[in-house]
């Protein structure tokens, strides 16, 4: 059992949001990375990073994906940083799961995380953070998706049809 797809991409590039609603289409469970890390430790994502730092909540992140990926039959969208982990990474790609990227430019990620005071990574200079994310993640995205959507100007309705059209055509010509 794996995933029927994992989505990936920066903050604010509506992964949950349109993760949501794609599992509505596809008529399978959703899960959200943050959500499943906040379920394993019992403390919220922000204060897991306040309290033991980004290495304790990575470490979480890396377990819950590892078992999403050998247990979970769903749309699954993992936390932007997810893919730093080297063993994230290659459990992804021995899944041989369906990855999205999902994409925006800086500009609307800033206008969609807002003052980023939820999001640990960004807080202080949302925009700025978001510009150096960016940099550091976009290429490691790119190599690891099967499939990239932008998401600027689109509501998650329409990202995820757009998703399950793709999945499916993907389907028709295996």
């Amino acid at each position: 059992m794996t995933p029927k797809v994992v989505l990936v991409g920066l903050p604010g590039t509506g992964k949950s949001t349109t993760g949501r609603r794609l599992a509505k289409i596809l008529a399978v469970p959703f899960a959200d990375t943050d959500e499943l890390v906040e379920a394993a430790t019992g403390t919220p994502v922000p204060a897991l990073f306040a309290e033991a730092g980004e290495a304790r909540f990575r470490a979480a992140e890396q377990a819950a994906i590892v078992q999403a990926l050998d247990d979970f039959e769903g749309v699954l969208a993992l936390g932007g940083g997810a893919l730093g982990s080297a063993d994230t990474r290659a459990a992804l790609a021995a899944a041989a799961v369906p990855v999205v990227q999902l994409r925006a430019r800086l500009d609307t990620l800033g206008a969609r995380v807002g003052d980023g005071r939820t999001r640990p990574l960004l807080a202080g200079d949302p925009q700025g953070r978001l510009a150096v994310l960016a940099a550091e993640r976009g290429a490691t995205y790119a190599a690891l998706a099967t499939m990239t959507v932008d998401t600027d100007g689109r509501t998650p309705g329409q990202v995820a049809a757009t998703i399950a059209a793709r999945l499916h055509e993907q389907q028709v010509h295996r």
